[in-house]
């Protein structure tokens, strides 16, 4: 075995670390766009909503690899910041980042860093229990880093409440849901054609 082979991941679900730049700057455009979409879906609550985004930022991470996850995450965020209307219900600016929800946002290159990392070591679609596990502590890594930062503008007690503990219940159902589709679909199999 090489040293430039035993760097490898075990697994890559859609091999885009051996793919051209092309193929590279599609995904994390593609990607872009089901996180946006995923920021659509939205429960309104204070001060933190209830999007699918962690949903699809752990996916991200998971189909992407943790490298390119981490920079279609941050792609994103970047898009946001510049105002276009990505975030959750369609918002955008600067303000989202500096605000209570900042913390959770900027915990989202994390979350799919540490979800890419760990599917491309096994759990993934191939072991649905690992792959659970991996989603799960993405949502909480999020979770965790969020309430953090919300801490700030609400005290401790009050980011538990209500940054952390509303959420305790669907970061499991979106596990469940993100683990569930990195079984069932064949993206594991495919690779670059040419």
């Amino acid at each position: 075995m090489t040293e430039t082979t035993s760097l490898r991941p075990a697994f890559s679900p859609i091999d885009l670390q051996a793919s051209g730049t092309g193929w590279r700057i599609g995904a994390v455009l593609l990607g872009t766009a089901f996180l946006t979409l995923s920021s659509y879906v939205s429960v309104p609550m204070v001060p933190v909503p209830v999007t699918m985004q962690t949903f699809a930022v752990t996916l991200v991470g998971a189909f992407f690899g943790w490298r390119l996850g981490a920079v279609t995450v941050l792609a994103w965020l970047a898009e946001g910041m510049a105002g276009l209307p990505v975030f959750a219900s369609g918002s955008g600016g600067i303000a989202h980042i500096l605000g209570p929800t900042g913390g959770y946002l900027f915990a989202f290159p994390f979350c799919a860093a540490l979800t890419g990392w760990l599917a491309e070591r096994g759990w993934n679609g191939r072991r649905i229990g690992l792959a659970f596990i991996s989603m799960l502590l993405g949502n909480l890594l999020c979770l965790v880093l969020g309430a953090g930062w919300l801490a700030f503008f609400v005290g401790t007690g009050a980011a538990i409440a209500s940054g952390v503990t509303p959420f305790l219940l669907g970061a499991v159902l979106k596990s469940a849901l993100a683990a569930a589709l990195m079984k069932a679909l064949p993206l594991g199999r495919l690779r670059r054609i040419g």
